[in-house]
């Protein structure tokens, strides 16, 4: 099928190099020049495991384009897909459909024929309703039908997730853009992915509330570990053996310093805002909300506690910076929170992230980048893990400790074990034991 999709951003990227490598024939629009000249040669502007060699190959088999020109794009398209952001709207939560309304705005002046108009952007509950709306004002006798199929892409991990999904969510009334759908998924539900098909407004909502729930998994086994270390119980024990409930289940239970990114806490705020558009408030929500945000500055204290209560003028070392590995998202990152604590508190911050480091320096100020580990370790009086890439879950830890001005390793991703660190002479503090 011919698919244009509206943005080029990680979710357009992403799914339109996917769909490509099904075979469809994908156009990828996007203003910006720079970033359609990257793609065009094989290169993607972020970082996601192996999508270069995925753009790059699509590109080269002719089924993969990028260009500016949306009008073109449009018109020779079965189904556009919108794919723009949606960023939580300055002072009140909502989400900005802004770029959703404009691309709406433009797809209208463009299409030609019978056209499924997708909505692959995460967008509060009537968000389709609006886009149909936009389309039938200008486009009174266009043939169209607008339709509603969330991502749920985890970074880090998102071609796996779109070419193995546990489920595809389309959202329509329309039996001929159901029929379309349909197809354009063919690939995967053969190979038995279920495609969930239900009203526009449940596909919306179910979003939400599936990145709400899993919200709440993460701040409830964080407030868990903090109760154990105040009765000598072990966190990782009790996740164990909760998550092997088979109605629980064992993903999501990981304690740390509190979930980030570009979803969770957008996706939480938004739904909280629809919530009480409607006078029906989510108070478990808000308090998964609010006990992350608290979450985040409490690791900052954390640190300084285990350097005996005040970290003025000392060098802490911080290894990893975005919100999760395998991405180069600082977006809420957990870190952000904690090294603007330490240095509140007078701290010296040397930090490495294979990754994030340029996107850090978005974010961070007075932050000595390092270009290893190691290089942040010297010379500091505490080292403090806060994002579990894989590069820092082998560390030469008789290294880390001759770095080591004063042996202190706070483990807020509980990827060490207490007994080995302890063995070497290096004082440790992780989540919840």
């Amino acid at each position: 099928m011919r698919i244009a999709m509206i943005g080029a951003g990680y979710v357009g990227l992403v799914s339109g190099s996917c769909f490509s490598d099904f075979g469809h024939e994908v156009v990828c629009v996007d203003n910006n020049s720079d970033k359609i000249s990257a793609l065009n040669s094989g290169k993607s502007p972020i970082f996601e495991p192996g999508l270069d060699a995925l753009i790059q190959r699509n590109v080269d088999a002719g089924r993969l384009a990028f260009t500016k020109d949306l009008h073109a794009a449009v018109a020779s398209a079965e189904v556009v897909f919108i794919a723009v952001g949606t960023p939580s709207r300055r002072g009140d939560g909502h989400a900005d459909i802004s770029f959703v309304e404009q691309a709406a705005k433009d797809i209208a002046a463009a299409m030609d024929g019978f056209t499924v108009v997708v909505n692959k952007s995460t967008v509060p509950v009537g968000t389709g309703d609006t886009v149909e709306k936009i389309i039938r004002a200008i486009r009174p006798d266009a043939d169209f039908a607008v339709v509603s199929n969330p991502e749920f892409l985890r970074e880090g991990a998102a071609i796996e997730d779109f070419k193995r999904p546990d489920r595809i969510v389309v959202g329509s009334d329309d039996e001929r853009a159901l029929a379309v759908m349909r197809e354009v998924y063919r690939p995967l539900y053969l190979n038995k992915a279920p495609l969930v098909e239900m009203s526009r407004a449940s596909a919306e909502l179910a979003k939400y509330a599936g990145n709400a729930f899993l919200a709440t998994k993460i701040a409830f086994i964080n407030e868990i570990a903090d109760v154990c270390e105040r009765v000598d119980a072990n966190v990782q024990d009790i996740a164990r053996a909760i998550g092997l409930d088979k109605r629980i289940g064992k993903k999501f239970l990981n304690p740390g310093p509190g979930y980030g990114g570009s979803c969770f806490p957008k996706d939480t705020r938004a739904l909280l805002q629809t919530a009480e558009d409607v006078e029906r408030p989510l108070h478990i929500v808000e308090a998964v909300v609010s006990s992350n945000e608290k979450r985040k500055s409490a690791m900052g204290r954390k640190i300084v506690n285990a350097v005996g209560g005040d970290v003025r003028g000392k060098r802490i070392a911080i290894l990893g910076l975005t919100f999760k590995p395998n991405t180069d998202d600082m977006r809420e990152s957990p870190a952000i929170a904690i090294i603007s604590t330490l240095q509140h508190g007078g701290a010296q911050i040397a930090a490495y992230d294979p990754e994030g480091m340029e996107q850090a320096r978005n974010w961070l100020d007075d932050v000595e980048y390092c270009d290893s580990p190691y290089a942040a370790v010297e010379r500091a009086d505490a080292v403090a893990i806060v994002t579990e890439w894989d590069e820092l879950r082998a560390l030469d830890l008789a290294r880390v400790k001759e770095c080591l001005a004063d042996n202190v390793l706070v483990d807020l991703r509980n990827i060490y074990d207490r007994e080995e660190i302890e063995m070497l002479g290096i004082k440790y503090i992780g989540i919840g034991q």
